[in-house]
């Protein structure tokens, strides 16, 4: 099946400029870059498919490594990755020896709080951080801190992006069940907020509460066979039901059970993401492949996200030839970069508040269905900025504006 290509893509840029090789070549660039991800421990996934592995992320930046040595062979640079794993005191405690000794460049994997305090232990160091672990909009907003690029799509563009499918699809009416976790009540605010902008409407909205330390017993599933349909009955009209449920413990159950034969979206069915495994667009089946033959496995979101932060790196010392930190670090951040990440655009930081922007994915769990900016969805800069926080809408201090 072909898939036409959405606005985002349409005006598609033209390949990258080639990266000029100088014709003496420089002296030997070096670039240390370290990852940094904080144990935690949550409920698993309901899906066996949806079980976390050992190295998410960690493969994906793997990737990015291996993509700019080969690049970097050109050139006479060499990029390698430490790996740092442990609670938040014992990841500032080894970082700040890595990044005495040269490590400037941090993929983060973080809870929100771990974040804020890990950019604030290396404020005045030469250290760039990069979070691609958590999607929490506070801490590019009211809590941003100017140490920090962001590769992982915050709540609210991922909102946005199925909430410009779903209004294109004219399916502006939204019942909202919503999941009793803290996250859940913020990605429930990002919904709010999407079908505010783009003109939907939640009809109704309904809070899931479910003990889920038995759901694999035997029977479980003819309670849950029961319970669903109850819970949804007498419910107003309505085009979809809009699942909110952010760490997948739930989420899945609805498909097929709900009191009406409606579509289930958000959390489940229909979902917005950064990457899709399933993606074959803009080079993306030879990308997929070369991290399967890495690794073992297809590719998840957070391994696209620590990708995108890797190559970044890896595409400014293309451009500046240098391992010079502050010169890398402030072309990152300039309007003049741009750096290929397979989405058929050019994409880039924002210079209000660090997030990376680029098209989101809206797909199933099998197939890519569409990719958000949808048609119709202007902008007077770039489209892609209709997604997630914009300029004028900004909390953020800590960025130049």
């Amino acid at each position: 099946m072909v898939f036409a290509a959405p606005a985002a893509a349409e005006d598609a840029s033209p390949q990258p400029v080639p990266i000029p090789i100088p014709s003496a070549q420089p002296q030997g660039v070096n670039i240390q870059i370290l990852y940094v991800k904080e144990n935690s421990s949550k409920e698993l996934p309901l899906s066996l498919l949806d079980q976390p592995n050992a190295d998410d992320g960690i493969a994906g930046a793997k990737l990015g490594i291996a993509d700019n040595n080969t690049t970097g062979r050109f050139l006479n640079q060499t990029f390698k990755m430490d790996v740092l794993e442990g609670d938040i005191d014992e990841l500032i405690k080894g970082a700040t020896e890595k990044v005495a000794s040269g490590d400037s460049f941090i993929i983060a994997d973080l809870t929100p709080e771990s974040l804020l305090k890990f950019a604030d232990a290396f404020k005045d160091k030469p250290a760039l951080i990069f979070n691609v672990g958590n999607p929490d909009d506070s801490v590019r907003e009211e809590n941003c801190r100017a140490n920090v690029l962001h590769t992982a799509p915050t709540r609210t563009m991922l909102a946005d992006a199925l909430a410009q499918y779903l209004v294109w699809k004219k399916w502006p009416n939204w019942l909202l069940v919503v999941g009793p976790s803290p996250k859940d009540q913020l990605l429930a605010d990002a919904y709010r907020r999407a079908a505010k902008k783009f003109g939907a409407k939640i009809v109704e909205e309904r809070q899931f509460k479910i003990d889920t330390g038995n759901r694999r017993a035997d029977g479980g599933f003819e309670q849950i066979q029961q319970q669903i349909p109850q819970f949804m009955q007498g419910a107003k009209d309505h085009d979809v039901v809009l699942v909110v449920d952010e760490d997948k413990v739930f989420a899945d159950y609805f498909a097929y059970r709900t009191w009406v034969p409606r579509p289930i979206v958000g959390s489940a069915g229909l979902e917005p993401s950064s990457w899709h495994p399933a993606l074959e667009l803009w080079g993306g089946t030879q990308f997929q492949n070369r991290f399967k033959k890495l690794t073992g496995r297809i590719m998840r979101p957070v391994d696209y996200d620590a990708w995108v932060a890797t190559r970044a790196v890896g595409e400014a010392a293309s451009r500046k030839q240098t391992s010079d930190f502050k010169t890398l670090r402030d072309f990152m951040h300039s309007p003049n970069f741009e750096v290929a990440a397979f989405k058929g655009v050019a994409t880039s930081f924002r210079s209000w508040n660090g997030q990376f922007r680029e098209p989101i994915i809206v797909s199933t769990p099998k197939q890519l269905v569409s990719v958000s900016p949808q048609q119709g969805f202007l902008h007077q800069f770039s489209v892609l900025d209709t997604l997630g926080i914009d300029k004028p809408e900004t909390k953020c201090k800590a960025y130049t504006q």
